[in-house]
């Protein structure tokens, strides 16, 4: 009898394979990082076959340290970074061109000539803010700058397809070119009413839709993986965007649960049911993850910055040795000294949508030292998270009642407390962190019966710690207002004009 599920879960950064018991535990975990590509200032790529070769081998030995055969797994479920895009040649399965990585700003231009007319369609049929953060444009990028692609594309040569497509095709021994709503939903190809390719998108870029992936249900039994693999197939049978994954691991089942990721970047979600709301305020309206037959909608704000402006001041400025000593490092001083750190190093998402704003710190004095500026970047982080949630608030009508939060940052528990304070809300902690591979292990597992009803997955669900907010009003208030004058500085840099 199968005892485990195998989670796939493509981050940004690493790669990273879970072997979950029937408690939702964890029993086996292996991440492999792979390296970042940036060949000009806001250009962002990754290795198409790093991606795949990284995946594999965490999977691989995920299963050996437990001593796991295709027998002891009943499924896969897999879970990636969103958007991310990946064209290659139909017939020798080469990529034509990098991953061109969700992050990159190489189109921003592109989306700025979308005549208006057009960007309100896309907005009413896709649910998306027009921005180079989605696939489309990426994907007329490889096709304008890599020779004969758009011959190939027209001639029905090459296929597109988001991390999970791209891990499934390889996965399958090419067998499956498919992909799921919730990824479907990120490309700015998609009608999310009509969970139908859009061909008037479509036609306005360029894009053959016999690139286009087949596209299911996140509990959805795609096919198998081959068995060169794990030495018999094994069921794929989960799949979802990490965001809408990981609200379906914090089993925000029902209308008006929200959570909030602090991945390399933010993600609040708020679950809306059946209800696609368009959003007024600069959110964007998604598909959340579910199992077949079923359709709702989320709420999205994604913050483009989060976690990694704690790699930055490690990589980058050298300012701290490892992300975990952020905590104790902005421990060591009481407040920011009065600096803001706006981290808008590839533009600002949601909900300001300004894709020229740049990286901003304001407020430098004579005083002020690297702990004032690691705890500023702390800070950052639970702001933009904040002005989120606000505009969250606004589209749904009802206030917060509380945020589930996860992911690495999540960690640090003075950001959490931050966090509440900011927010003026309470903040809960799951015991498990790494539900976005739970969310993709239980969509897998319900679709193949390991588990029987949400109700059982439910009973898995434990909180580790709740923050309260402690700080007081006219504190709270005088902090985002300094806030709200380093978020215009950033914007102002992009929109001041050369004499």
């Amino acid at each position: 009898m199968a005892k485990y599920i195998l989670a796939l879960d493509q981050g940004t950064t690493s790669s990273r394979s879970i072997l979950f018991n029937e408690k939702g535990e964890i029993k086996s975990i292996v991440q492999n990082e792979y390296p970042q590509i940036y060949p000009k200032p806001g250009w962002v790529e990754h290795n198409p076959m790093e991606i795949w070769s990284s995946q594999l081998a965490s999977a691989i030995e995920a299963c050996a340290k437990v001593g796991a055969s295709y027998a002891d797994i009943a499924a896969i479920g897999i879970t990636n970074q969103r958007e991310t895009t990946i064209v290659w040649d139909k017939e020798t399965g080469v990529p034509v061109y990098n991953a061109i990585v969700w992050q990159c700003r190489r189109t921003a231009q592109m989306v700025d000539e979308i005549p208006q007319d057009m960007k309100d369609y896309i907005q009413e049929h896709t649910g998306l803010q027009p921005d180079a953060y989605f696939s489309a444009t990426k994907i007329r990028w490889i096709l304008d700058h890599v020779k004969g692609a758009q011959e190939k594309a027209n001639a029905g040569q090459l296929l597109f397809g988001t991390v999970d497509t791209w891990l499934m095709w390889n996965l399958s021994g090419r067998r499956i070119h498919a992909t799921d709503y919730t990824n479907a939903s990120r490309t700015m190809l998609f009608d999310i009413r009509k969970l139908d390719w859009d061909q008037k998108i479509l036609d306005y870029f360029g894009i053959p839709v016999s690139m286009m992936p087949e596209v299911h249900a996140s509990g959805h039994v795609y096919g198998s993986s081959d068995a060169s693999f794990f030495g018999n197939p094994i069921p794929i049978a989960g799949v979802a965007g990490d965001q809408q994954a990981a609200l379906f691991g914090m089993c925000c089942f029902d209308a008006g649960d929200v959570k909030n990721t602090y991945g390399t970047g933010c993600f609040l979600l708020m679950n809306t049911g059946n209800e696609a709301i368009q959003s007024q305020n600069g959110l964007i309206t998604t598909i959340a993850a579910e199992l077949e037959g079923e359709v709702k909608y989320a709420l999205e704000g994604s913050i483009f910055i989060g976690g990694a402006v704690i790699q930055w001041l490690r990589d980058e400025l050298e300012t701290i040795k490892s992300a975990p000593l952020s905590e104790k490092t902005a421990k060591g001083v009481n407040d920011t000294n009065g600096v803001y750190l706006v981290p808008a190093f590839t533009g600002l998402g949601a909900p300001y949508w300004k894709q020229d704003a740049r990286g901003t710190i304001v407020g430098v004095t004579r005083g002020f030292n690297r702990k004032h500026l690691v705890r500023a970047a702390l800070e950052a982080i639970a702001y933009q998270s904040h002005d989120v949630i606000r505009a969250m608030e606004a589209d749904a009508g009802v206030p917060l009642r509380s945020l589930m939060v996860d992911g690495g940052a999540s960690a640090n528990n003075l950001l959490m407390q931050f966090q509440a304070d900011i927010v003026n809300t309470r903040i809960d902690r799951p015991k498990m962190l790494q539900n976005t591979a739970l969310g993709a292990a239980y969509l897998a597992g319900l679709t193949t019966g390991f588990w029987k009803s949400k109700d059982e997955v439910k009973k898995n669900f434990k909180i580790s710690k709740s923050f309260g907010p402690q700080m007081p009003e006219d504190i709270r208030k005088e902090k985002l207002h300094g806030w709200v004058k380093a978020v215009k500085t950033a914007i102002f840099w992009a929109e001041l004009k050369d004499e």
